[in-house]
């Protein structure tokens, strides 16, 4: 094959395969991104040896922990907002539903806007379902953070519930997913605010959520 022939041939291989790479890259925006927010980017790993997700069943949503101890139940309740899957029937509304279970009557109809920040919206859950994607939380930290205390202070008679106690989470979000045999996952850190009011004697009631990645410190 003559020299130019040559050099040609091999030009034309390594474009074929920077084509081939940035195709994968864009089949896979959907399962990598996250909510658009200003936090860290997801870092990504691929595994080429396993051909699916889990073989086994899909994951269902769980219900809160009923308890009165406020780190507990800030723990379940950020549990629920992070672990879902979405080759379970049931869309975000449904993985949604497990926090507002346990709302406070009055805060319910607000604390449903928040939960709602923490899942994919309808339309990037049925992007992320053609992957399988499931996600989990692991936490790593659970607080009252400092400012908390001056918040107390500066409360007014009855704007407060009883028992109300604001609880910081800090952990690692992973997400997996398939795209064709390849096992994409990836992984963020997040940290967010959880509001509950754990009366004496009553199971803890959530009240809010602060914005994702906008925690009390």
């Amino acid at each position: 094959m003559p020299l130019v022939h040559q050099r040609r041939f091999i030009i034309a291989v390594i474009c074929g395969g920077l084509t081939l790479i940035l195709l994968m890259a864009i089949g896979l925006y959907g399962l990598i991104r996250g909510p658009e927010r200003a936090s860290p980017p997801d870092r990504l790993a691929v595994e080429t040896s396993a051909p699916s997700v889990s073989p086994g069943r899909a994951d269902e949503p769980r219900p809160v922990l009923l308890t009165s101890n406020a780190e507990l139940f800030a723990s379940s309740v950020a549990r629920a907002l992070f672990n879902w899957d979405t080759r379970h029937e049931g869309g975000p509304a449904e993985w949604g539903q497990a926090p507002l279970d346990v709302a406070d009557a009055e805060e319910a109809p607000a604390l449903a806007s928040d939960v709602r920040g923490y899942l994919p919206s309808p339309e990037m859950w049925e992007r992320l379902s053609a992957y399988g994607t499931q996600q989990r939380l692991d936490v790593e930290s659970i607080a009252v953070p400092e400012s908390w205390s001056t918040a107390l202070q500066q409360a007014t008679a009855g704007q407060l519930p009883p028992g109300a106690t604001a609880i910081t989470i800090m952990g690692t979000s992973h997400r997996v997913g398939t795209w064709n045999t390849e096992v994409i996952r990836t992984e963020r850190p997040v940290a967010f605010t959880i509001f509950v009011a754990c009366r004496e004697g009553q199971p803890c009631v959530l009240l809010r959520l602060s914005q994702l990645d906008r925690p009390l410190k």
